[in-house]
């Protein structure tokens, strides 16, 4: 026993040692290349050698076997080598990839492979970086900046230039970065934060960030800070017509807004991975839809694909948000003035109405009603769907777990397996919505879907994939994943990957 003891703590520390000549790799690549790396979606980025670790042993949920750490940093050191431009990159799709074709992992065979699967970015030249505004610094305004400030890599891409808010007291700037620096939800800010009150800036691990104290869009003069034909992130909630939002367009150094809640009017919603594509030059203003719009769309959009859906009902159990009242008290809205902290609360919700702006093929097809509920975060949509076609619960959870993989939506779209797990497990998940295998329940034309989502941190990541859309700097991603298949009645070809 103590010797296999022994035999099994000297593995470790083998795989620890590793792990740790992975993480220079991985922030070369990341800060000189602009390259994130990934393991089936989990980034490698800024994380310990234990973390690293730890990813790989995740590969267990798409075979048999872990992903070995000699392979994943083989690939590194031979990325390395080859210098690719910007690019998402999923290390363990590129190994079984290799591993299919039996490759052997020697440098100039595997560099070679990489060299085919990567061309499309080896010779891709830098875009030209573009400055963000956050105007409002609420809960997805912070967000939105720390997820900014993390991704700032080489600095070709998105920039966080300035907050705008209203001054609220004599030391206005120093609580304003203890917000930031400080969360009850997502914990710490990972990096270090300093205040200069005399120029009104924070800087946060290397950005500079100017404060603007205003209340008027139109007024504010950008240019005086050097910023230049930004894009503004409307996260106040304030407006969400093209007349309210339009008041951003007539401030110096301003040429697009992005609204985060759902537009109204001629304004076009943009869920990431469904309708980001169709971004144009000539969209000045648009809207990032809601949390749940964005947690439930792709799952929608890879379930119809697939099955065909005729009628459906979406029920989202929602956490409290800040316009509900922590005791009872006055409030303009049904039901929002009892206290949020003490009660369920039902609320209405314009969720499923607003996939029909994403997903114009299921007009009409869609209910919703929500129900808010005393948890500060992560929420839960039950998506009741009526199939053109039957299935069962092993054959719709084998196809959403391949689309969470292999797919155009892995962006969006994560799977998990488990009896244990419970709202706060999905705390920081970067996914738009995340598919409870275990509670699936199928019946032959019928199915019911259990979809969590972190309502503030998936929903910030998703409303920067937005944002890289508007910019052109969305990363390409690689290797090339094949899309879900329409109106199939098997799983996509790419469904089952090489086991690794």
């Amino acid at each position: 026993m103590s010797e296999q003891f022994e035999v099994r703590r000297a593995e470790w520390i083998a795989r620890e040692e590793l792990a740790e000549r992975m993480i220079p790799l991985i922030g070369r690549l990341y800060r000189e290349r602009g390259v994130v790396t990934s393991i089936h979606g989990r980034r490698l980025l800024n994380i310990s050698p234990v973390e690293i670790l730890r990813t790989h042993r995740s590969t267990r949920e798409v075979g048999d076997r872990e992903l070995p750490p000699e392979k994943t940093f083989a690939v590194l050191e031979a990325l390395e080598a080859l210098r690719p431009g910007p690019a998402s990159i999923d290390v363990a799709r590129l190994v079984a990839r290799f591993d299919a074709r039996g490759g052997r992992y020697g440098q100039d065979e595997l560099v070679g492979f990489l060299r085919e699967e990567l061309v499309a970015v080896l010779d891709a030249r830098e875009s030209a970086p573009t400055d963000v505004v956050l105007y409002g610094f609420g809960r997805i305004g912070r967000l939105l900046a720390r997820v900014l400030i993390a991704h700032q890599g080489d600095g070709a891409g998105l920039r966080l230039r300035a907050i705008v808010v209203r001054r609220g007291s004599s030391a206005d700037l120093e609580k304003r970065a203890s917000l930031l620096r400080r969360d009850s939800v997502h914990g710490p800010f990972a990096g270090t934060i300093e205040v200069d009150e005399e120029n009104d800036t924070i800087l946060a691990n290397g950005t500079l960030i100017q404060v603007i104290y205003s209340d008027d869009p139109a007024s504010v003069d950008y240019t005086r800070h050097g910023i230049r034909d930004a894009i503004v992130v409307d996260n106040t909630g304030r407006w969400r017509d093209e007349e309210g939002l339009g008041q951003h367009l007539l401030a110096r150094g301003v040429s697009r807004v992005l609204l985060t809640a759902p537009g109204k009017g001629a304004i076009r919603n943009i869920v990431a991975g469904i309708n980001s594509d169709d971004i144009t030059a000539d969209d000045a203003i648009l809207s990032a839809a809601s949390c749940t719009t964005n947690a439930i769309t792709p799952v929608l959009a890879a379930v119809d694909a697939a099955f065909g859906i005729r009628h459906g009902h979406v029920e989202t159990v929602h956490s409290y948000t800040n316009d509900q009242n922590l005791i009872d008290n006055f409030h303009r809205g049904d039901r929002r003035g009892r206290s949020a902290a003490l009660n369920m609360v039902i609320a209405e919700t314009g969720a499923a109405r607003a996939v029909a702006k994403a997903l114009p093929q299921l007009t009409g097809k869609l209910s919703g009603s929500a129900i808010r509920v005393p948890t500060p975060d992560v929420s839960l949509a039950i998506l009741n769907l009526q199939l053109e076609r039957p299935t069962t619960k092993d054959e719709i959870n084998a196809y959403l777990r391949q689309t969470s993989l292999t797919s155009p939506l892995r962006q969006q779209i994560d799977y998990i397996e488990s009896p244990e797990v419970v709202s706060t497990d999905f705390v920081g998940n970067n996914r738009a919505g995340i598919v409870d295998g275990l509670a699936t329940i199928a019946g032959e034309q019928s199915v019911v879907l259990y979809v969590w989502y972190d309502n503030e941190y998936g929903y910030s990541r998703q409303v920067v994939r937005v944002l890289e859309k508007m910019s052109n700097t969305h990363p390409t991603i690689l290797p090339v994943r094949d899309p879900v298949v329409i109106g199939a009645p098997s799983i996509a070809d790419d469904a089952v990957p090489t086991p690794v």
